[in-house]
């Protein structure tokens, strides 16, 4: 077995590796991403992971949405009958990968970053929010639609530094 050094080599381990990830993340994850929490043992392959995921989405213990991957209520239930017979090695080094995944997911829920089309133009919605409530909420107009974007992808990328900017530069 030349190349598979990993503990995870069967399809089975590998579809429930993969229902373990998505069982503990807040949101939709992409594929992508969801393959670079995967792929952390060094037996399983990107070709691999890819026929797992379709068969977990086959078999409706997955879903594929707009966002991203989740899981199912029958895919988490089944996961946490199974999730035990994971190595241990395997299961810390995928909680510890997915860590900063997590935290940036739960981030991400706190901020809100969207646009719509007026009869005055592009309204851009800009919001941060602490878990309870809206601590900041800002709405404007942009000159069209490239530009709305621009401003919601700067906004997610740093909001918590713009609301300390607003303040601070009202506060004076």
């Amino acid at each position: 077995m030349e190349g598979n050094y990993g503990f995870i080599h069967e399809k089975f381990d590998i579809k429930l590796l993969i229902l373990f990830v998505l069982r503990h993340l807040p949101a939709a994850i992409d594929g992508e991403k969801l393959a670079d929490l995967v792929l952390i043992d060094g037996g399983i392959n990107y070709f691999d992971y890819k026929v797992c995921l379709a068969e977990l989405v086959n078999s409706a213990q997955a879903e594929e949405t707009e966002d991203g991957y989740l899981v199912t209520a029958k895919g988490s239930r089944n996961c946490e009958v199974l999730e035990n017979t994971l190595p241990y090695s395997v299961r810390a080094k995928a909680e510890r990968t997915m860590e900063p995944v997590i935290e940036e997911m739960r981030r991400m829920e706190l901020i809100l970053a969207n646009h719509e089309r007026t009869d005055k133009g592009v309204t851009v919605y800009l919001a941060v929010n602490d878990g309870m409530g809206n601590i900041f909420d800002l709405k404007l107009l942009a000159a069209d639609e490239n530009q709305a974007r621009r401003i919601e992808r700067n906004f997610k990328k740093r909001a918590e530094e713009y609301y300390l900017r607003f303040v601070k530069e009202l506060s004076e």
